[in-house]
């Protein structure tokens, strides 16, 4: 007991102590710990990238480049992102058709969710651009639907009316209707700025203005089958409500007061 109190009290015991308690910890975690997942996650995304390498050579390549360079039929795609990708694809604007008109138009997707990740993985790779966002970004939970209403009239109904209605705009070009769109899709276009709408990034309109619109647009769209206020004209606003008003409430008054004239002047007559 006298030589074990001796060693305890020994000036190095206590750096023996430490140095034994962190190998028993290192040990632990080596055992315990899950093996290598940032190397997994490393590899997985190596591997999306190479998948969505073979795929863009098959389907993209021809317009965008062989290496995204861009070409005479598409832009760049280094810095896009892969929020622009999901989006494109994901709503089958891309691939686009070889006969284009003045905008892509939405389509049937072509690529399953899993090839989109990959094409999204490769294309980022490229460059840093915006990423596709999480569901938490989009979803409804703790949005504000009038402060989204707001945002929406004095952002984005100018093109795509008060209720998402969509919109004609100049030479040929439209606002597209956002009625049934999926909410990660409005994100990505509010953060991409597709085609000839202009992009609204996290410094320009934040997270959670994104999802109180986002959450007003799915208000808005819900109404549509029990329109509370009766017949919708459209959803197009005052334009719409203003030449109804000339075209049946004056054409009603016309009429009675054509009618009047006639019951008068027969009545004269008699």
């Amino acid at each position: 007991m006298k030589k074990l109190s001796a060693r305890r009290r020994h000036p190095l015991a206590a750096v023996v102590v430490l140095l034994f308690a962190l190998a028993a910890t290192g040990g632990l975690y080596a055992v315990f710990a899950p093996a290598d997942k940032a190397q997994a996650d490393e590899t997985a995304q190596s591997l999306a990238i190479d998948e969505g390498k073979k795929l863009y050579s098959v389907g993209c390549s021809s317009c965008h480049g062989a290496n995204g360079q861009g070409g005479s039929d598409g832009p760049s795609l280094a810095g896009v992102g892969s929020a622009a990708v999901d989006f494109q694809v994901g709503t089958g604007r891309m691939p686009a058709a070889t006969s284009q008109g003045a905008q892509v138009p939405k389509k049937k997707k072509i690529y399953t969710q899993a090839e989109i990740d990959q094409l999204s993985a490769y294309i980022a790779s490229l460059g840093v651009g915006p990423s596709v966002p999480k569901p938490k970004q989009y979803s409804k939970d703790g949005a504000d639907i009038g402060e989204g209403g707001e945002l929406f009239r004095n952002n984005c109904a100018q093109c795509h009316n008060f209720t998402g209605e969509g919109g004609a705009l100049t030479e040929g070009k439209y606002a597209p209707s956002l009625e049934g769109v999926d909410p990660k899709h409005i994100y990505e276009a509010m953060l991409t700025g597709p085609q000839n709408m202009p992009s609204f990034p996290d410094s320009t309109m934040p997270e959670k203005a994104k999802k109180d619109i986002i959450a007003y647009l799915d208000a808005v769209n819900g109404e549509k089958t029990a329109n509370p206020g009766g017949l919708k004209l459209g959803g197009l606003g005052p334009v719409s409500e203003g030449l109804f008003a000339w075209i049946f409430g004056l054409g009603a008054l016309v009429a009675t007061a054509v009618w009047v004239a006639a019951r008068t002047a027969k009545a004269k007559k008699s």
